[in-house]
């Protein structure tokens, strides 16, 4: 299909003689060019002289080029022969040669990031602040987790199909779903808490320097990172991971739960082990005016009650009075 001329007032030998001009170092003026600087082909040609300029300025210097990118090779160490000495051989098969390296270079990095991007991505994370307890979360696999305190865990968004772990920093309670096919793995930081299906009370320090467990259900194993020290902890027991050394004793605090169940249960107790208590399960900040109010007994259970009800309940039994200074409840005696 012939194609339809946009200019048919100019001809063969016009378009010719243009060409001619145009290409020319310096343009003069003539009647030809006059009349076409007029239409608006004349700025499309001259903008391809330019481009063609430009690109005339640019010529590439192949030594310059390949000096330059064997050096920086050399450099880093990806080749050991001195960009001087290999100079004579043949430009095109180094370069291509060249460009394989840092291709490859190039993917191997890329496929590092992204790998790492993704390892980054697939995990979740869950955390909590100082005033915040009991956070409760789910995981893939059916599993729940109670979250005290200052504490955060991490686990793969998949957790379940493959394997099934979790990272944990602060304290934790873990009732796990049974699957004798795939332990559930805990890492503590300074150990690892296995199990198949239970439930169980972690301790991890924010420092790393220990780690406790108490068995309420099922068995677990206590192991140390290497996996060649571990224990098996049956209900009832507290194991502790430290240096690398496991140890287990019978639990005797009735109260070890209490930050998760909220229930406090005395038995004789002195005020002062009960306000340590408080302190742990509902974050209360008590201090005795008077030393000998911490050596009275206490016998009743607190049971989730807000914390004001539990002073008022305290300086009742104890003809006390309270104050309570930002965050802080001072108790004296009444006089």
């Amino acid at each position: 299909m012939k194609r339809k001329n946009k200019y048919p007032e100019y001809t063969d030998k016009d378009w010719a003689k243009l060409a001619s001009i145009l290409s020319d170092e310096t343009i003069e003026e003539n009647d030809l060019l006059t009349r076409f600087r007029a239409d608006d082909g004349f700025d499309t040609i001259k903008n391809w002289k330019e481009i063609k300029k430009m690109n005339n300025d640019k010529e590439i210097d192949v030594d310059k080029a390949w000096n330059k990118l064997f050096n920086r090779l050399h450099e880093n160490g990806l080749v050991e022969t001195p960009a001087t000495v290999v100079k004579s051989l043949n430009y095109s098969t180094l370069l291509r040669v060249a460009a394989g390296i840092l291709v490859l270079i190039s993917l191997s990095t890329a496929a590092y990031l992204i790998f790492n991007r993704y390892i980054e991505n697939s995990r979740i994370v869950v955390s909590t602040e100082m005033n915040q307890k009991n956070l409760q979360v789910t995981l893939p696999d059916g599993s729940i987790v109670y979250l005290n305190r200052n504490t955060s865990i991490s686990y793969n968004k998949n957790s379940g199909k493959a394997e099934r772990e979790v990272t944990l920093t602060g304290e934790a309670f873990f009732d796990i779903t049974p699957d004798p096919q795939k332990p559930f793995v805990v890492d503590a930081g300074e150990a690892n808490v296995i199990v198949k299906g239970t439930s169980f009370n972690v301790i991890s320090s924010n420092s790393g320097e220990a780690v406790e467990v108490y068995v309420q259900t099922g068995r677990v194993v206590l192991s140390d990172n290497s996996g060649n020290k571990s224990i098996e902890l049956d209900p009832g027991f507290i194991g502790t991971m430290k240096n690398n050394l496991p140890s287990k004793v019978l639990n005797n605090d009735p109260n070890y739960l209490a930050w998760n169940t909220g229930r406090l249960v005395y038995d004789g107790q002195t005020l002062e082990t009960v306000f340590n208590d408080l302190k742990k399960v509902y974050n209360m900040d008590i201090i005795a005016d008077d030393p000998e109010i911490l050596l009275k007994t206490w016998t009743s259970p607190i049971d989730n009650q807000p914390q004001e009800t539990i002073i008022r309940l305290i300086c009742a039994s104890f003809n006390l009075n309270f104050t309570k200074v930002e965050d802080t409840y001072h108790l004296s005696a009444i006089k």
